[in-house]
Parts: C-alpha cells; sequence; structure tokens
C-alpha cells in the first residue's frame, strides 16, 4: 500500500472524495461520450435535482475533472466536458460499470 502524504487517508480515499458524491460518477460517465449541456444532463440524470446536479458539477469543475465553456450568446450556453484528468478516470469508470452489470445479473 501507498503512504497518503495529503489530507487523504490513501488513494482509495482520494478517489472517494473526488467521485464519491450522488451524481458525480454518473455525471463523469455520461461525459465519456462528449460536450452536455446542463439540460442533457438533466434528462440524463433524471433523479438529481437542479440544486444537487449544479452542486455536484462544480464540485467536479473545481476537483478539476471536468471543463465548464461559456459561449458569450443570448441566451448563455454553457457546455460540461472532461478535462484531461477525468478522462484519466475512464479506466475506473469502465471497470465499475462492468461490476455493476455483474452484480446486476445476480440480482435477476
Amino acid at each position: 500500500m501507498q503512504a497518503c502524504p495529503s489530507k487523504f487517508n490513501c488513494p482509495v480515499d482520494a478517489t472517494i472524495q473526488l467521485i464519491g458524491g450522488k451524481y458525480k460518477a454518473v455525471i463523469l460517465w455520461h461525459l465519456v461520450d462528449g460536450k452536455k449541456r446542463f439540460s442533457e444532463l438533466k434528462r440524463l440524470i433524471p433523479k438529481a435535482t437542479e440544486k444537487m446536479l449544479t452542486q455536484q458539477l462544480r464540485d467536479l469543475e473545481t476537483d478539476g475533472l471536468i471543463i465548464r465553456t461559456i459561449y458569450p450568446v443570448v441566451p448563455p450556453k454553457v457546455e460540461y466536458s472532461l478535462s484531461e484528468l477525468g478522462r484519466s478516470i475512464v479506466p475506473v469508470l469502465d471497470s465499475m460499470c462492468s461490476w455493476g452489470t455483474d452484480y446486476l445479473n445476480t440480482q435477476v
């Protein structure tokens, strides 16, 4: 195991802190295919309230996992996409998807 000379207790703690919010991993998963607007994400994650989705997006942006691009048009156009750091977590999301699929298949 690796030591953690930071605010995190261990590498797993760091990962959970970054993607462990209620919808963070799901947001990242939906951004794997490309840029999405807020309304698209809201449609893809219908259980998320606007307030919760906004907060999760802000957290992901603050942590450097996504990029928020604002276009100077009226009405304002905002798109979210994975940053380089965000793209680096795609293998973890793929593993989570595979594990979740296997789990769901055993629950039938």
